[in-house]
């Protein structure tokens, strides 16, 4: 049980006992410019009733998807949820964002857990998944670990370019270990295949591609994975797992590890996350695997039960032996997307993947007729695209914020300041939403 003070006579025992006579001796080491030195400006005591009435003013305030026509994309996609998503993550027995440790977790936690890795092997093509991890990021992360683990080499060659708060979160991650990271992106935001051919040898531990990539492009994953099995390194996939309703999943081209960002299965946009890192390989490296796996046996009964069967973690085995200490898996939104997988099913995936690209490639046509507006390139792309565009972004974003658009993300610092705006499309975006956003696109025509 925990001790607090309720009294100044309490308070002051304390401190004496740790040889401090008040409480500004204490904070001492705190930068006086700081500290708080006149009273907090709180406002009055508030009921419920008015609290709530005022958290709903406040959130009035926000630009949201409900309100406005995203097309924002960068990593997080504004898809259609289904109400029976919401309707089970809010039944008491799962209802929690964390998961539990113990290997006797109840049987309906576990078999989520197995249900979602199996699911997510169909989807990818793979082997073996995890239960998942934190996001893509931490996923990325992962693999470079499991990489180096196997081959004991550091040095990670990026193929084209990937999503930068993916790259920022490794390098933080991995800080320590003297990893190096070298990318391959030609100017067009795609790899640079021919350099990267050049430039790797026995010292590189894994290739890194993103597919579709930031930009939204495909890249030619079979002759990445042809280059980096040539000198034995690892092929590491990034997936946007939606896309693989319509294109070749990395099983496919022989991808060692797959990791991605599970957002678009079934989880709100929710201001940025928490979201759902995807991890799954081949079963040769299921020792090295982040996390926790859930399996399927029989009790002594012979009835069929859920179990943990594999936990390389910190807390469950020597911390030497480990794999990560970053292995907690995203408990409520792994549920969120098994719900919505089984939801959907093969075919809905696959009409969810279909409209988005018809509809992306619509508006990407008619953007690219407007004066001054024009595509980054002219490769092939899933349901993203850049624009270059005519006036600052940021320009763009506020006509379009005033006429309920949000316009996309600003890459003009990711593409040498040139103005560009990355654009996603759903199947949510009706063509009257496109179409009206091209009509204020054209108003910055040149």
């Amino acid at each position: 049980m925990t001790f607090v003070p309720n009294t100044d006579s309490e308070r002051q025992k304390m401190l004496d006992s740790i040889g401090v006579g008040n409480i500004d001796d204490l904070l001492q080491n705190i930068p006086s410019q700081v500290k708080l030195t006149k009273p907090l400006n709180l406002p009055k005591t508030l009921s419920e009733f008015e609290v709530i009435k005022l958290l709903k003013e406040f959130a009035g305030k926000n630009v949201s998807s409900e309100s406005n026509s995203c097309f924002l994309g960068a990593g997080a996609y504004d898809h259609f949820v289904p109400s029976i998503v919401g309707a089970v993550l809010s039944k008491p027995e799962f209802k929690t964002a964390y998961t539990p440790y113990q290997a006797e977790v109840s049987q309906g936690t576990l078999q989520a857990m197995y249900e979602f890795q199996s699911m997510i092997c169909e989807l990818t093509g793979m082997d073996v998944s995890n239960a998942s991890l934190y996001d893509a990021g931490s996923g990325l992360a992962e693999a470079c670990f499991l990489a180096n683990a196997h081959n004991r080499k550091t040095e990670f060659l990026i193929a084209g370019k990937i999503n930068p708060s993916y790259l920022t979160v490794t390098k933080t991650i991995t800080d320590g270990r003297e990893y190096t990271f070298r990318e391959f992106i030609n100017n067009d935001g795609t790899a640079d295949i021919a350099k990267l051919e050049s430039e790797i040898s026995d010292k590189t531990s894994a290739v890194i591609v993103q597919m579709p990539n930031f930009y939204g492009n495909l890249e030619d994953v079979y002759e990445i994975e042809r280059i980096a099995h040539s000198k034995k390194a690892l092929f590491i996939v990034s997936v946007n797992p939606m896309s693989l309703g319509l294109i070749e999943p990395p099983g496919k081209y022989n991808a060692d590890v797959v990791i991605g960002e599970g957002q678009p299965l079934g989880i709100s946009l929710n201001f940025g996350g928490p979201y759902l890192g995807l991890f799954a390989c081949k079963n040769e490296f299921v020792r090295k695997i982040p996390g926790r796996l859930a399996g399927i046996t029989e009790d002594l009964d012979g009835k069929r039960c859920f179990v943990l069967t594999l936990q390389t973690r910190e807390q469950q085995i020597k911390r030497e032996k480990a794999t990560s200490n970053i292995c907690t898996n995203q408990g409520l939104f792994m549920l969120a997307a098994t719900v919505y997988m089984e939801t959907m099913g093969k075919e809905g995936l696959k009409e969810v993947a279909y409209q988005s690209f018809q509809k992306a490639h619509y508006l990407a046509v008619e953007i690219s007729k407007i004066n001054g507006f024009s595509l980054l390139n002219d490769k092939p792309f899933f349901n993203e695209f850049a624009i270059k565009v005519p006036v600052s972004v940021s320009e763009i974003k506020n006509k379009c914020i005033a006429n309920n658009i949000i316009a996309g993300f600003d890459v003009t610092s990711e593409n040498g300041n040139t103005p560009t705006l990355l654009i996603a499309v759903t199947e949510k975006r009706t063509k009257e939403e496109m179409d009206k956003f091209i009509d204020i696109l054209r108003t910055f025509s040149k």
